[in-house]
């Protein structure tokens, strides 16, 4: 009898449900009847992602590139997923902060581990051939990565190290987008020209990327941060996840990319240029952009130090933890 009223409650859910679409209850419920059964496969398209993986050579390796690649970019979207619940809420609930960067920081926790894959899981010899079939492409060319470090701080904290003093609030969004830090891990120290490589993003996603950041103008996490109430700015398990958040993003992260860079193109008689041309030993490491996404919750001594311990793995790869 319990079942009966179950039942028969949700069948007036049902209906108040449908009743603003144009059709009835009954409707629905032939179309519920008609529907082939849920598979895992469909529902994850497991077919269509497992043909996504399309070598440009012969060598074995590339479909490990790709497959890893595509890993990291999954990873970033779910990084976004959570940013963007947590630019989008107006509660000011600090436990919903909390777990949203809980859910960041673990996100970034697999990528940062599953580097390995990267640093180990491939033959040298062969990454050096064929990598000679992607260019220009480079994983600097991720725009979803780009989109993050836009939710999650102003843009004038992306600026260049070396030109941050010059910038503020104040400046527009297209005036900070051009200094913005990445651009100079591609340009050319002695003429300024662009790589190719830079370029070819620029043309692509320059209008989405300016587009994000006004859209966030004061909505970025740094923001949703610094407004809240004091007692919440100062509570010990947000600083901790926004510090970890920033670690992560900034210094771990970029760190790996460094293992992989000198595991692969590092070499005594001089290192390899990046497929995508970009000037990688002066591009990746934290001490060398000072990358900050909440640069409140640090003392000057902690930002004047910010990566600096890892600063010497440049000129001593043999120090690198792989």
């Amino acid at each position: 009898m319990e079942d009966k009223e179950r039942v028969k409650s949700q069948i007036l859910k049902l209906e108040e449900k449908y009743r603003d679409s144009g059709q009835d209850l009954s409707s629905y419920l032939d179309g519920l009847l008609y529907q082939r059964y849920l598979t895992y496969w469909d529902y994850i398209h497991l077919d269509t992602l497992l043909s996504l993986q399309v070598p440009r050579t012969h060598f074995p390796d590339e479909e490990i590139f790709i497959m890893y690649h595509q890993i990291t970019e999954l990873y970033f979207k779910l990084i976004l997923h959570e940013q963007k619940q947590l630019v989008d809420d107006k509660s000011q609930n600090l436990d919903f902060f909390v777990e949203r960067l809980r859910r960041i920081n673990s996100y970034y926790t697999a990528l940062i581990s599953s580097f390995s894959i990267m640093i180990k899981g491939m033959e040298r010899e062969q990454f050096l051939q064929y990598r000679m079939a992607l260019l220009p492409a480079s994983g600097f060319q991720s725009v979803q990565y780009r989109t993050i470090e836009i939710y999650a701080t102003p843009l004038e904290n992306l600026v260049h190290e070396s030109q941050r003093e010059q910038f503020s609030s104040n400046n527009t969004v297209e005036e900070l987008y051009e200094n913005i830090y990445w651009k100079k891990g591609a340009t050319d120290v002695t003429t300024g020209e662009k790589t190719l490589t830079l370029k070819q993003f620029e043309y692509r996603y320059t209008p989405r990327l300016v587009r994000t950041a006004k859209q966030l103008l004061n909505g970025t996490i740094y923001h949703k941060y610094v407004a809240l109430p004091e007692a919440g700015r100062k509570n010990k398990e947000l600083l901790e996840a926004l510090k970890t958040m920033d670690l992560n993003a900034n210094v771990n992260w970029p760190l790996m990319h460094m293992g992989s860079a000198h595991r692969y193109l590092g070499k005594d008689s001089g290192d390899l240029n990046a497929t995508g041309g970009t000037n990688w030993k002066d591009y990746l490491p934290p001490s060398f952009q000072k990358i900050v996404f909440f640069p409140e919750i640090y003392t000057k001594e902690e930002l004047n130090e910010w990566g600096k311990q890892w600063v010497d793995h440049i000129y001593n790869p043999n120090k690198i933890n792989t």
